[in-house]
């Protein structure tokens, strides 16, 4: 298993020229810049480094994410963000165009959605109602049981369960809390369906990032290969060893929900065994061993 140690992870990152970070554990953690990071993030600004935010965050619209960023000193404008959220939103609009969707979502994170047919509670309640598909997110408001049992009920009468990620929780301020992956995989344990999930660790959902991360390099005549891309996050799972199946190099830090022996319990267990490239103590580190 490879360790914190300087020189182990400028070897990992030799000829990284790309990042996908995580926003949660990595930029931010429990409503704060994460120690070092806005420096980190002016780094990769005046390096010219291509990099996207690619999160499971599904409270909040990118417009959102880059005005929270903005204020603990992050000018980061919302194309920069790939969430969950957003790419749930894309997805539909292209495969249930003008069809209904039940979304359980916040008002803000709805914004993603606009332009697409969104059924109201009420709609979703009255007899008969149908949808395409129930996408569920994150929302303390909206996963409420009465909520829940319509989604239950629109899946049970044909709408395609869709779960904008499935962590099972996430660190705020008040701790450890129960993340909508944990209602997803209830609607799928009683409706006996099996959800289709759009964010990490979804193969699509990386391709999505490093395709942008790609256009970018051509634009600037420049031609970049997926092991030319980082993944970076505090999840082993779902960021660096999905980011590693991806084609990336994967790079765990420690400023968020796993440490060193979260590493030393997933070795074995993942897809072909695999462990983190390198580990770092923070996004700093990591942007300081870049070449």
């Amino acid at each position: 298993m490879r360790t914190v140690d300087a020189a182990l992870l400028r070897d990992a990152l030799r000829g990284v020229r790309g990042l996908l970070l995580d926003l949660d554990g990595v930029i931010v953690s429990a409503g704060k810049a994460v120690p070092g990071s806005v420096e980190a993030m002016n780094e990769l600004e005046r390096r010219g480094t291509a990099y996207r935010i690619v999160t499971n965050t599904s409270l909040i619209s990118r417009r959102s994410l880059s005005e929270l960023a903005a204020s603990l000193g992050n000018r980061i404008p919302p194309e920069r963000f790939q969430s969950a959220l957003s790419a749930s939103a894309d997805y539909a609009a292209r495969a249930y165009a003008g069809q209904p969707l039940y979304v359980l979502s916040s008002a803000d994170a709805k914004r993603e959605f606009d332009g697409q047919w969104l059924l109201t509670h009420d709609e979703a309640a009255a007899p008969g109602a149908r949808a395409a598909a129930v996408i569920v997110g994150d929302s303390p408001d909206e996963l409420t049981n009465r909520n829940l049992n319509l989604a239950f009920r629109l899946v049970r009468g044909g709408a395609r369960l869709i779960g904008m990620h499935r962590n099972p929780w996430w660190l705020t301020a008040d701790g450890p809390t129960l993340d909508s992956g944990a209602y997803v995989t209830g609607l799928e344990y009683a409706a006996g369906v099996r959800a289709q999930i759009i964010g990490k660790p979804a193969p699509a959902f990386f391709s999505i990032a490093v395709d942008a991360l790609r256009r970018e390099a051509t634009a600037r005549g420049d031609r970049l290969r997926r092991s030319e891309i980082a993944m970076v996050g505090d999840d082993v799972r779902t960021d660096v060893l999905a980011g590693q199946r991806a084609g990336l190099c994967g790079v765990l830090v420690l400023t968020g929900k796993h440490g060193l022996d979260a590493v030393a319990a997933s070795h074995g267990h993942g897809r072909g065994g695999r462990e983190p490239h390198a580990v770092a103590p923070s996004l700093a580190d990591v942007v300081a061993a870049l070449d």
